[in-house]
């Protein structure tokens, strides 16, 4: 069983290469669309103009990209393990790759894909690969997220 699933967060020492986990599901709502133009400033109609969406691509509203990555970092905050032992969230590299819709659910898999010792920041970074997946297993977002950890001796 992967370390990933325990529910408290893990030291650096603790993270092993190839480590996955799944998060549970987070159905992406209206509400959740026009909280998140409140929040950003963003109104595209692409996202919140029921008929000037039937008649683009999808004919329909989509959910914002960075809404679904944002709700992504919430569902890996959920799982645990990063919990009291994440420093700072280093950088992403991140592909949008499908639309998500009222009423898609979404879920994260996780997975360690990389890890560097940083004796001199009371840590090291880990790179985890993520994938959000929707309700039929598809990628609709993937990339990778560095993440600083404390390391066992620091704490």
């Amino acid at each position: 069983m992967s370390q990933l699933s325990r529910s408290r967060g893990l030291y650096f020492e603790e993270f092993e290469l190839g480590d996955s986990v799944e998060s549970v599901g987070r159905t992406i709502t209206e509400t959740d669309i026009v909280q998140f133009a409140m929040l950003s400033g963003d109104w595209n109609q692409i996202h919140t103009d029921a008929e000037y969406s039937k008649e683009q691509m999808l004919g329909e509203r989509i959910a914002h990209g960075l809404l679904v990555l944002s709700i992504a970092t919430g569902l890996a905050t959920r799982l645990g393990f990063m919990e009291d032992t994440v420093m700072a969230f280093m950088s992403l590299e991140w592909e949008f790759r499908a639309a998500v819709k009222i009423g898609d659910t979404v879920r994260i898999r996780a997975t360690v894909d990389e890890a560097k010792a940083m004796p001199r920041l009371g840590g090291g970074y880990v790179w985890f690969k993520v994938e959000v997946l929707n309700q039929e297993d598809q990628k609709v977002q993937r990339g990778k997220w560095k993440v600083l950890v404390k390391s066992q001796t620091q704490s």
